[in-house]
């Protein structure tokens, strides 16, 4: 009897496995059908997430965060440049997302991923459009010398909402972020602090940016009636109408991405994706605030 149970159930599993793969898009429909989707998730319902601060020791600030399986690596390095004509007063940040070969099966050894210098640019516009940063605060010398803050962003998994999970990424990295303490030289060059004789401090210990206004990003899927928040990659490819939504965590809106798509995005739905969105800052904040509060009882 119980072997009966056990291949019957089997039976039924290789079933249900073989229609999600001919039909994909109708084995979606059902399960929205019932506001429900695959995973077990309610349509509104982002994946868990997890946010570690520190992940790369050798780096100046770093930030390890998951969204369901889908995962991104945040480095900063500080480098001392000379600023601009245009800007002497001012630091930069320079921003790269990359797709190694390991993130997805559809990145293929020696190509660059299509995604990777559209993220890098949504990015590069979005934290700049928050002005989360002053960029006066990373020159040293007025017209003389200023940090470059180098931000390389991993994916290490592939799963869908990308964009959303390397801000998150970004965000951390940057609020864990330690700047050097520097010193001129007798020769007038900017130098890490060493304790040597002749050195003139700039800066005499290591300081944290001031972040002010936040960005955090949720991305939605527009499918006939159905608004499904946090989409996995499968999601993505079968259900091609895409809406991210930027807030910072005043509320203020950022910024709205749509990369085109079947389905229109009418007021009613982008209003209800902006409401997600709120919901999804606020969740992201306590936890990005958690684990800050965690390193500095650490430290």
């Amino acid at each position: 009897m119980g072997l009966s149970n056990a291949s019957e159930d089997l039976s039924s599993e290789m079933e249900v496995d073989a229609f999600r793969r001919l039909f994909p898009l109708r084995y979606f429909e059902r399960h929205l059908a019932e506001s429900i989707r695959p995973d077990g998730r309610p349509l509104g319902k982002a994946r868990e997430t997890s946010i570690f601060l520190g992940a790369v020791a050798s780096a100046n600030g770093s930030a390890l965060v998951k969204i369901g399986s889908t995962t991104m690596l945040t480095a900063i390095k500080m480098e001392v440049m000379t600023p601009s004509l245009e800007s002497p007063d001012e630091g930069c940040l320079a921003i790269d997302f990359h797709m190694p070969p390991i993130c997805s099966p559809i990145v293929r050894p020696g190509r660059p991923a299509e995604a990777s210098p559209v993220v890098s640019k949504q990015l590069s516009d979005t934290i700049s459009s928050s002005r989360m940063i002053d960029l006066k605060e990373l020159s040293l010398v007025g017209g003389k010398a200023a940090w470059m803050a180098y931000l390389d962003i991993y994916c290490l998994d592939a799963d869908g909402a990308l964009f959303d999970a390397a801000l998150i990424s970004a965000v951390a990295a940057l609020s864990h972020l330690q700047i050097p303490a520097v010193a001129m030289n007798d020769d007038g060059k900017i130098v890490l602090v060493s304790g040597e004789d002749g050195q003139k401090p700039v800066n005499k210990e290591k300081r944290k940016l001031t972040l002010r206004s936040i960005p955090f990003s949720l991305t939605c899927i527009l499918h006939k009636n159905y608004i499904l928040a946090d989409p996995t990659a499968e999601e993505e490819s079968i259900m091609e109408t895409h809406v991210t939504i930027v807030l910072d965590t005043s509320g203020q809106l950022i910024s709205l991405y749509k990369p085109g798509g079947p389905a229109l995005a009418y007021t009613s739905a982008i209003q209800d994706c902006v409401g997600l969105t709120g919901q999804r800052v606020k969740e992201l904040k306590s936890y990005l605030d958690k684990e800050n509060s965690a390193m500095e009882v650490v430290v």
